[in-house]
């Protein structure tokens, strides 16, 4: 079953992504998508008309968000697979993590006013689907928009990243708490696209410990950040941890994501796909 083209990681308007959750579905499915979820950052408003889209296009479909996670100064993030939408512990958690990102984005504005780059809060508004979730990313539009950088990439270099001018930090979850969240509501916890953090070595077994001793079952190996040494890194860490492999493209645009829907390698046939773990989760076509 490893072979299975599932892409278990991506995003809408409902969060950060350029497209609604029915043109995503069509867009996996015409991608040749076997499995499919939807994961926006701290939301499921979105789970809805993901699961009557794929339904309605015969695209197996499997519940998600992705948890934003404070951990060693690092952002991390969780991916929730197979939960419950309507779960209140979910939901209440989620509803909490949203509070404060406006006022965020107040100051990341602010910071890029310091260095001349004016409207940026309204611009930034601008291409935000859900005003409680507006993002670095949502900033970084306005600011390919306006002609100030080439790309969201050189944006996010420039201006949002720590010790830039637009950076502003924000305490996400605790990695326990998320976890929890996401175990409660019936899912299944995903460390999202590993290679991305800035770890030391000694840092990232912590990281990987304190998941599996919350209950975390799962690590992203193949993912649109990763490259092939990251595909045999994380597969050696699910061995090493007995974790579930996932895969997941992380796709937000057309324009601006490296990896389409569908379009990554299969996973290495030694591990265990984490959809084989969550087989009674799955909504049928």
């Amino acid at each position: 079953m490893s072979v299975l083209n599932a892409d278990l990681h991506c995003h809408s308007t409902v969060s950060d992504g350029t497209l609604a959750p029915e043109v995503l579905a069509q867009r996996a499915k015409a991608n040749g998508v076997e499995l499919w979820s939807l994961t926006d950052h701290d939301e499921l408003s979105g789970q809805a008309p993901a699961a009557a889209a794929a339904r309605a296009l015969g695209l197996p479909y499997l519940s998600g968000v992705e948890v934003s996670v404070s951990f060693i100064g690092t952002t991390v993030h969780i991916v929730g697979l197979g939960v419950d939408p309507g779960h209140p512990a979910l939901a209440q958690g989620l509803a909490g993590m949203r509070e404060g990102r406006l006022g965020r984005a107040q100051q990341m504005a602010d910071g890029l006013a310091r260095v001349g780059i004016r409207g940026a809060f309204d611009g930034a508004l601008r291409y935000v689907g859900n005003p409680e979730l507006v993002s670095r990313t949502h900033f970084a539009r306005f600011l390919v928009e306006t002609g100030v950088c080439r790309d969201t990439h050189e944006v996010f270099r420039r201006y949002l990243v720590e010790g830039k001018p637009g950076y502003v930090p924000h305490q996400w979850a605790a990695l326990g708490d998320a976890v929890r969240w996401i175990r409660e509501a019936g899912g299944l916890a995903v460390i999202a696209h590993p290679g991305r953090y800035k770890f030391t070595p000694t840092e990232e077994y912590a990281l990987f410990s304190e998941f599996r001793g919350h209950g975390g079952q799962g690590v992203e190996v193949v993912t649109g950040s990763h490259g092939s040494a990251d595909f045999v890194k994380y597969a050696d860490t699910a061995l090493e941890f007995g974790l579930y492999a996932s895969r997941g493209s992380d796709f937000h645009s057309p324009e601006e994501s490296r990896t389409d829907l569908g379009a990554l390698p299969v996973l290495p046939g030694r591990l265990t796909p984490v959809w084989e773990a969550l087989a009674d989760r799955i909504q049928p076509a």
